[in-house]
């Protein structure tokens, strides 16, 4: 199990870093409003990901909400997101494979009850990143911007070519 959460943690941490490059290719002023609901979209899983390491470690995230009131600047949060994905790769090296299996018990910000398992808050995080992350990838498709190629078997197999090697005859 910690090999797969080191591993998709990998993977979002390289798939964020590869949407923020192609977010530069935008111009701020003529694609004003897709680059405000990408960065919007991107802030929202941040957010999430941020209440759920409040859950993961039993402190209070602040968040009334799964996002902010005011939109952060582009490389603002291209900092803050990476910052975040280093304290998720921190934490899983920091935490024993028997905690990442206890259950929390938490409570979402719409008021609703929850309760997963550490490892499941992680792949939640991972998981809840990619879909926005596919609709930003939509909207550079629509203004002619290539999207990145995220896929977690990319990344498995460009931080480990050797993989590809495996069953060659």
């Amino acid at each position: 199990m910690m090999d797969l959460l080191r591993s998709l943690l990998g993977y979002h941490a390289w798939a964020n870093r590869d949407l923020f490059e192609k977010l530069q290719q935008l111009d701020p002023e003529q694609n004003a409003s897709q680059q405000h609901t990408e960065i919007r979209l991107i802030n929202h899983y941040y957010v999430v990901a941020r209440i759920f390491a409040g859950h993961l470690t039993g402190t209070a995230h602040g968040f009334v909400s799964d996002n902010t009131e005011a939109t952060p600047e582009l490389n603002d949060l291209a900092r803050d997101v990476a910052a975040l994905d280093g304290w998720y790769l921190d934490y899983i090296e920091k935490t024993s494979p028997a905690s990442l299996g206890e259950f929390v018990a938490f409570t979402f910000t719409d008021g609703d009850k929850g309760y997963m398992s550490r490892a499941e808050m992680i792949s939640h995080v991972v998981l809840h990143a990619g879909i926005h992350r596919g609709e930003v990838a939509r909207i550079l498709t629509q203004l002619s911007i290539t999207p990145p190629w995220d896929t977690f078997a990319v990344f498995v197999h460009g931080t480990q070519p050797q993989r590809r090697l495996q069953g060659a005859q």
